[in-house]
C-alpha cells in the first residue's frame, strides 16, 4: 500500500512538473532580476531582461545599474524572441529528474504518514498531524532532490547570461557531473537548507491545505466528490503554498545560482547574508518578487498534480 502511494505522486508530479516547465522557467528569471553584481568591462553588454551579475576577470570591474523590472508576460515574449521556444524548457531534463526524486518521496512519505495518522472512525487526519507529516516529507524528499534542484536552476538561468558566460550544460546529469568536477561535490547541495526549509513549507501547506479543503467541501455538502472539488481544493492549496514560500524560493533561487570564481568571495556566504543583501539592496517586496509567475505556475501545478494523482488514484485502485 506504501509503494502505491510513492508510484502515484511519482507520475504526478512528472505530470504537472514537465506541463508547468515553462512558467517555473519564467518565475527563476524574474527571481534574479535586480542582483547588483559587478560585470567586467570586457564583457559584452547585457540584455535589458539580464540582472547585473559577477564575472571575475583581471580587468577593472564597473558596477551597471539594474535594468527595468518587467512582468512574467514581457519576460516570456522576450526569452521567445531572443533564445527561441526550445528556451522555454531549458532544464526540463532536471525538471523530471527532481519530480522523480523529491516529488516521489514527499508524495510517497506523506500518503505513508497519512495512512498511519488518519482516525480510523472518521476517515479524516487532524490538521495539525497534516501539517507535520508534510514538513516531515518534505524536508526528506528535498534532502534527496537537492542536485536535481541545483541543475534545475542552473539550466533554467543560463540564458540570461552573455553567450560567453553560458555553462551550456547539456543535460541534468552533464550538470551535475560537471558541478562535481569543477566546484565539489558539495556544490551539488549548495543552498540545501534553503530548499529543504521551502520543501517542507510547500508541502505542509500544499498537501495539507488541500486534503483540508477538500475535506470542508465534502462535509459541507458544498460540493460532490468529483473533478470540480478537486479543482477547487487544489488552486486554493496552490495558493496558499505560493504565500508560504515565495521569499524562501527567492533567496534558494539566488544562492544556487551564484557564481563562484577560485580565489575569489562569493556573492552571498548564505542565505542569511542573500537575504539581508536582497532587502537592503532591493527592499523586503523583493522577497515576494516572482510571486505572479509563482502563484501563475504554482496554481497550475498544484491542480495538475492533484487531478492526475486522483484519476491515478482510481486507475490504480484495483492493483
Amino acid at each position: 500500500m506504501g509503494l502505491k502511494g510513492f508510484v502515484e505522486g511519482g507520475i504526478a508530479s512528472i505530470v504537472a512538473g514537465g506541463s508547468t516547465h515553462p512558467l517555473d522557467l519564467i518565475k527563476v528569471r524574474m527571481q534574479l532580476q535586480g542582483e547588483k553584481l559587478p560585470v567586467s568591462m570586457n564583457t559584452q553588454p547585457i540584455h535589458n531582461l539580464r540582472p547585473a551579475f559577477a564575472f571575475h576577470s583581471h580587468s577593472s570591474t564597473i558596477a551597471m545599474p539594474p535594468p527595468p523590472r518587467v512582468g512574467p508576460i514581457s519576460v516570456g515574449v522576450r526569452i521567445f524572441q531572443t533564445e527561441g521556444v526550445a528556451a522555454l524548457f531549458s532544464g526540463i531534463s532536471a525538471t523530471v529528474l527532481r519530480q522523480t526524486l523529491y516529488s516521489t518521496t514527499r508524495m510517497g512519505l506523506y500518503d505513508v504518514l497519512k495512512q498511519k495518522w488518519t482516525n480510523p472512525d472518521s476517515g479524516n487526519m487532524p490538521l495539525v498531524r497534516k501539517i507535520t507529516a508534510g514538513l516531515i516529507a518534505g524536508g526528506i524528499g528535498a534532502a534527496v532532490g537537492n542536485p536535481a534542484d541545483v541543475a534545475m536552476v542552473r539550466m533554467q538561468a543560463d540564458g540570461r547570461l552573455p553567450a560567453d558566460q553560458r555553462r551550456n550544460y547539456r543535460g541534468v546529469f552533464d550538470a551535475i557531473t560537471r558541478m562535481s568536477k569543477q566546484e565539489g561535490v558539495a556544490s551539488l547541495w549548495r543552498g540545501s537548507a534553503l530548499t529543504v526549509n521551502r520543501a517542507m513549507i510547500v508541502t505542509a501547506s500544499q498537501l495539507a491545505s488541500y486534503d483540508q479543503f477538500k475535506e470542508t467541501l465534502l462535509e459541507k455538502h458544498l460540493m460532490n466528490d468529483g473533478l470540480g472539488t478537486h479543482v477547487t481544493a487544489s488552486f486554493a492549496a496552490g495558493f496558499v503554498a505560493s504565500v508560504a514560500s515565495n521569499p524562501v524560493d527567492v533567496i534558494k533561487t539566488r544562492v544556487m545560482n551564484m557564481k563562484v570564481e577560485p580565489g575569489e568571495v562569493p556573492p552571498y556566504s548564505g542565505a542569511l547574508d542573500c537575504a539581508l543583501k536582497t532587502v537592503r539592496a532591493e527592499g523586503p517586496m523583493a522577497l515576494y518578487k516572482g510571486f505572479i509567475p509563482t502563484i501563475s505556475r504554482q496554481g497550475p501545478f498544484t491542480v495538475v498534480l492533484f487531478v492526475t494523482l486522483e484519476q491515478v488514484r482510481k486507475v490504480l485502485k484495483e492493483y
